[in-house]
């Protein structure tokens, strides 16, 4: 049964006042949605209830056995202005993450768009979506919500919050992107100089083309069409790797380059990446 239009304003401005005061939840604030049209109705709250412009968009994976049933290989979440943090060379940003809750940290190719997307164009393929991008840039997406368990029941709780999303780290220009191919885009990840994966930009399904074309045709469908100048994170190409306060990571990007982070705690009234500069 689908969630009330009540219910969803309610569930969302418990995330959004949980995110403020950097305070965690111990259980979801409802009833979880089990349909993506109330899991992007509760997100369409939050959002609405932020008081951030939309800078981007994450774009997460749906398992392989819950495909079939939801229709979509992939979930999307909105990135805000205040939680990009842009960065030169390998210096270390400090990113919020509450305690409590659920944080982790994904290498990325992040995706720079180079023209306004056309609201009337309904639907998107890899060749479209190619045209759309800017730019290709390496990137770290903080992962994070108030509720720890947000990724443990079904990709609809994932996108109710956010899609799990708390940041955006961006880093060197991948040059001559148009040219290279998606599988020498290698990243590897260690936490507390702990390797903890690896992995490429084309082990992704269709890969980050595959992946825009996904959000373009999405956001075409929710009347939120992409802007020139938006960030989008495609895909974790060395999973999904969970972080504490106190540690620290790296990413290495072969010849792109490398980035660093270290988890921080999360203080109210402070956006999740709002600790994010770089030292």
């Amino acid at each position: 049964m689908p969630v009330s239009a009540a219910s969803a304003a309610a569930i969302a401005q418990n995330f959004v006042d949980a995110r403020r005061t950097a305070t965690s939840l111990r259980e979801y604030p409802g009833r979880m949605p089990s349909d993506l049209g109330s899991a992007y109705a509760i997100q369409d709250a939050a959002i609405a209830l932020w008081g951030d412009d939309i800078a981007g968009w994450k774009i997460g994976m749906v398992p392989a056995n819950l495909r079939g049933e939801l229709g979509v290989d992939r979930i999307a979440g909105p990135i805000f202005a205040r939680q990009v943090v842009r960065v030169s060379g390998d210096e270390r940003v400090d990113l919020a993450v509450l305690r409590g809750g659920f944080a982790a940290v994904e290498a990325e190719f992040v995706l720079r768009i180079g023209r306004d997307q056309d609201p009337t164009q309904r639907v998107w393929s890899t060749i479209d979506a190619a045209e759309m991008i800017g730019a290709v840039h390496i990137g770290i997406e903080l992962a994070g919500s108030p509720f720890a368990g947000i990724n443990d029941h079904g990709p609809a709780v994932t996108i109710s919050d956010f899609g799990n999303n708390s940041g955006l780290v961006v880093g060197a220009e991948v040059k001559d992107w148009r040219d290279i191919d998606w599988a020498r885009a290698t990243a590897k990840a260690s936490i507390d100089a702990v390797d903890v994966g690896e992995g490429n930009a084309a082990m992704l399904p269709g890969g980050p083309l595959a992946a825009l074309a996904f959000l373009l045709t999405h956001c075409a469908e929710r009347g939120r069409p992409l802007r020139k100048g938006h960030w989008i994170s495609s895909g974790a190409v060395t999973g999904v790797h969970q972080i504490e306060a106190g540690q620290s990571a790296e990413f290495s990007f072969g010849e792109f380059g490398r980035l660093r982070c270290r988890a921080v705690p999360a203080r109210g009234e402070q956006t999740p990446a709002a600790a994010g500069v770089a030292v």
